[in-house]
């Protein structure tokens, strides 16, 4: 009974709980559907005004981008310009630099004639005007024909006095009652005479104002530098302007044609008479070998030296005779190999004195031209004859003496084979007789 009345009273207790529940989620339910809806209307409102920040923030950007393009525009504009500026800058830059230096240059130029231009560095226009009118005046005066009291040096040294005759600046002449012709610079404005029949003639006709076809002129192109007179060169001249290595070049050139000539004596000598070797064999198979020795003792040379030995051994065996052919051959090679090796060291040696003689001489002209600069051609004439007069005397040395040495050592050789041929034929007809 008490249970059934405790299930009542759950079932009661459930029913009146589930209504205050479902009533709790139905209010609970409404609450959220309007926070719903209005979280739905807020989304919507600001997804509304975001789209319409994002177009406007758009037409915004392309405004900005519109105004960076412009800007850009204007910048590359304001570039070029300033390039071209800067290009204007330096081209008048480099035509003032070159006004400069042509006014520099006319200055210079106009003033070793007396010509004194004021430069006006604000005003180089006029300047400028200046220079090409005296230019002009000067290239007129010296253009043309005049004469003018004057002297000029005789070949013995002397002065003579005289009319100078001057084509423009690059040519004069003298005429004096002693000797008249075309005249060189000798330095510091000063004149000498030319050394051509000539010009005398011409010198002449234009002292008295005639016309001639051919003129013997002398053209210069300073006349405060002196010509020297061209120096007739001679052998010793030559070896001696290549300083002490030419003339230690020269001197074994010397001993070497001695021992070329002492070497083809020798070699003579040592060949003795043509005749020799056929002599011996037929006195060898007639006469014997003592008879023979007779012969070939008055005899001198390398080859009747080689006969004498062969004939006094002839009738030992045949090995010990060509032992003893050999040996003699061998003795005499000394004798005519004699100084081939001193003609050889000479000839290797020649090129290479030269050689040193090149780089002295060009270590010289660099010093000098260290010192003095390139601008007188006479002061490096020292070094480079130097430099190229050794090697040519070094090689003129060693050429006949490498030729004439090998042709030499050529003849010793045929000698040495001649020797051997004799002997061994003297052998072999001695032989077959016995």
């Amino acid at each position: 009974m008490k249970k059934i009345i405790l299930l009542l009273l759950i079932t009661s207790f459930s029913l009146f709980a589930s209504t205050e529940i479902e009533q709790a989620y139905a209010k609970e339910f409404a609450f959220l559907k309007a926070q719903k809806e209005m979280l739905q209307k807020r989304v919507q409102s600001l997804h509304t005004k975001n789209t319409q920040k994002v177009a406007s923030a758009k037409k915004e950007i392309q405004l900005l981008q519109t105004k960076v393009l412009q800007k850009e525009s204007k910048s590359k504009t304001l570039n070029d310009k300033l390039f071209n500026a800067q290009q204007n800058l330096e081209n008048i830059n480099d035509d003032t630099s070159l006004i400069e230096s042509v006014v520099s240059q006319g200055v210079s130029s106009l003033k070793p004639y007396g010509i004194e231009i004021a430069v006006e560095k604000h005003n180089y226009p006029k300047t400028l005007k200046a220079i090409f009118a005296n230019s002009l005046e000067l290239t007129k005066k010296l253009s043309s024909l005049h004469v003018e009291d004057g002297e000029f040096y005789l070949k013995d040294g002397s002065s003579q006095k005289a009319k100078l005759i001057k084509v423009g600046n690059i040519a004069t002449f003298g005429v004096s009652p002693k000797v008249s012709g075309a005249l060189v610079p000798a330095g510091a404005h000063k004149f000498k005479i030319w050394g051509d029949e000539f010009s005398a003639a011409t010198a002449e006709a234009l002292a008295s104002n005639k016309k001639l076809e051919s003129l013997s002129i002398f053209i210069y192109e300073n006349a405060n530098k002196e010509i020297s007179d061209k120096e007739e060169k001679t052998v010793l001249s030559v070896i001696d302007s290549a300083g002490l290595i030419g003339w230690v070049i020269v001197i074994l050139g010397i001993i070497g044609v001695v021992f070329l000539l002492l070497r083809v004596l020798f070699l003579q000598s040592s060949t003795g008479s043509s005749r020799l070797p056929t002599e011996t064999l037929t006195s060898l198979l007639n006469k014997g070998a003592s008879e023979t020795l007779e012969f070939l003792k008055p005899q001198k040379g390398s080859n009747a030296r080689v006969l004498k030995a062969t004939v006094r051994n002839i009738e030992r065996d045949r090995e010990h005779i060509e032992d003893i052919i050999s040996e003699s051959i061998i003795h005499e090679s000394t004798r005519l190999d004699k100084l081939s090796s001193a003609i050889l060291i000479i000839a290797a040696v020649a090129p290479l004195l030269g050689l040193l003689g090149t780089v002295t001489g060009m270590i010289a002209t660099f010093e000098i031209i260290t010192e003095f600069g390139t601008g007188d051609p006479k002061l490096l004439s020292g070094g480079i004859s130097i430099a190229l007069v050794t090697t040519e005397l070094g090689l003129i040395v060693a050429i006949p003496l490498l030729l004439a040495g090998n042709l030499l050592n050529s003849w010793a050789e045929s000698i040495k084979d001649s020797m051997e041929h004799t002997a061994l034929h003297i052998v072999n007809e001695y032989n077959k007789q016995n």
